[in-house]
């Protein structure tokens, strides 16, 4: 049994660090705070919370996860997967059920990398993965409808589809002023990104690449709305400033009945902040040449969401477009990160003011158009290339998650995933018939040997041979308890009609498996090694019963 190793990256990426390294670090720190302000707000109002509640987990998470986790550059803080999931347990268990299930789901992942459960996240499927990545894409945009469209003022409802007939009914409502400033917004991170590159001279071109687009939609929007006093929501007409303790200690109470409550919300949380991290964490180490390590990367996310609640925050997960960001800025080690947080916040203690003025309808032009970079599109046009349970296992994810419920849409499809591997497997288990002359049959057994594939030895006894049934076993790599118990009935069968059962070419795990339930060694008995000439003429001889 392996021991447990605590062992962060940053204790090795330090190993040879330098002055270099580390100006490149905090340049590329820097660049992602930047990214991570509107972010951070963003997901945090998105979600139903107050937005120091993002900047919190931004700055503490990011910090933690960097110091402590097993990649060398990822990011961590709040993420565009969570905002359903987490506004659902706002709105069904208020804000103290959000920060009970936060503290557990860190302990979920604590316990997730002490384990080693790292690799398993691997095993999840792509359709799986796919279909709730895209469907959390699509509530996040219609979750953002309501600001948009400048209908903060009108109660919505939250399921996608009363959510859509509302907004329908609403129409009328729209506030022009709202809807002309998040158009605006939208245009512009769409020219910022998509049309930017074509339209500017090269040498411009490479200043202005390094201006994130959201930034700049933030500080535009903001300053438009101060200077023209736009008649819009903004943070501090909502919210109102930042209070002088919104990064400070925050004591909470833990009830054994809510927990029991937020027992599943909890373990989603967890699955979903494993899955979002790990994916990314593998997708940077594919840029920077690099092997993380998952199982201290869970346990850092366990450590740092285990500390949100006590310092007011949300859940934080490894992030996707602050560790490209972070990546592209030539960062060479988790200081980047730890950088980034101490970055975020002297930009939200110097400019806090101007953070009052942001518009929400800004924000939602960010989300949507974060939504829309989210989502892998191209996944649906390309269906009709694969077989049809990855078709069904897609399109079953992404309609239960946006119709439906997270959950139910994550185990609905790991549930498919595992009846579809079941399936292909079971499918490729066969036994081929080499030799029969009535007194003795003689088959061939290949493939996985398990309960889901056990019918081919189960129809060996519908017809018996008279005296001898040979099984050749060297095809067989894998065998489970299910299949040991098949080949036991094969054995009372033949003990009962006077048949001689004989087993050849058992590979190491079979054979282990058979010796510990004694069956191997009821097999053989000496009396029953076989001694037909007929039968070694046609290559079968050497056989233990």
């Amino acid at each position: 049994m392996s021991t447990l190793v605590f062992r962060p990256k940053l204790t090795d990426a330090l190993r040879g660090y330098n002055r270099s390294r580390l100006s490149a670090d905090i340049a590329a720190g820097l660049t992602v705070s930047v990214v991570a302000l509107p972010l951070a707000l963003a997901f945090a109002i998105a979600s139903g919370l107050s937005p120091q509640t993002g900047l919190v987990t931004a700055i503490v998470g990011g910090f933690l996860i960097s110091a402590l986790g097993g990649s060398r550059v990822q990011i961590g803080g709040p993420a565009g997967a969570f905002i359903v999931l987490v506004a659902g347990i706002v709105q069904t268990h208020g804000v103290s059920g959000l920060m009970l299930a936060t503290l557990m789901s860190g302990l979920w992942l604590l316990v997730m990398g002490i384990l080693r459960m790292g690799v398993l996240i691997r095993f999840i499927p792509v359709a799986v993965i796919t279909g709730f990545t895209n469907g959390i894409a699509v509530l996040i945009a219609l979750s953002q409808c309501k600001h948009f469209f400048g209908l903060s003022n009108v109660n919505l409802p939250t399921d996608a589809v009363g959510l859509v007939e509302a907004l329908v009914l609403h129409i009328p409502d729209i506030q022009p002023h709202a809807l002309g400033l998040n158009l605006a917004c939208l245009s512009c991170l769409v020219f910022w990104q998509f049309g930017r590159p074509y339209c500017l001279p090269a040498s411009l071109d490479r200043y202005a690449s390094a201006l994130p687009g959201p930034l700049l939609v933030l500080l535009l929007a903001s300053l438009g709305v101060w200077w023209a006093q736009w008649p819009v929501d903004t943070i501090g007409s909502r919210f109102g400033s930042l209070p002088p303790d919104w990064l400070s200690f925050h004591p909470m109470s833990v009830h054994l009945l809510d927990a029991q409550k937020l027992l599943i919300p909890s373990l989603t949380l967890a699955l979903l902040g494993a899955i979002e991290s790990l994916l990314c964490a593998r997708v940077a180490d594919s840029l920077v040449q690099d092997r993380h390590d998952p199982n201290q990367e869970l346990m850092a996310q366990g450590i740092a969401n285990a500390v949100m609640p006590w310092v007011g925050g949300m859940p934080a997960t490894g992030t996707i477009a602050r560790t490209m960001t972070n990546i592209h800025n030539g960062a060479s080690s988790p200081v980047a990160g730890m950088v980034h947080a101490i970055g975020l916040w002297l930009l939200v203690w110097l400019g806090a003011p101007l953070v009052m003025w942001v518009p929400l309808g800004a924000l939602s032009a960010i989300l949507l158009f974060v939504a829309w970079n989210m989502g892998d599109w191209k996944a649906f046009s390309q269906l009709k290339q694969f077989r049809w349970p990855y078709r069904w296992t897609l399109l079953a994810v992404f309609a239960l998650t946006v119709l439906v419920d997270l959950t139910v849409a994550i185990e609905v499809g790991l549930a498919a995933a595992c009846l579809t591997f079941i399936y292909r497997i079971s499918s490729l288990t066969h036994r081929t018939l080499l030799f029969d002359n009535g007194d003795t049959q003689h088959w061939a057994i290949t493939g996985a040997l398990f309960f889901g594939a056990v019918d081919v030895l189960n129809a060996l006894t519908h017809r018996l041979p008279k005296k001898t049934l040979l099984l050749d076993f060297k095809g067989v790599i894998y065998m489970d308890s299910s299949g040991a118990d098949a080949i036991k009935n094969v054995y009372q069968d033949c003990q009962t009609h006077g048949v001689r059962l004989a087993l050849r070419g058992l590979n190491q795990q079979p054979k282990d498996l058979l010796n510990r339930i004694g069956l191997l060694d009821a097999l053989q008995t000496p009396e029953t090694i076989l001694e037909d000439n007929t039968l070694r003429r046609h290559g079968v001889g050497d056989w233990v019963e």
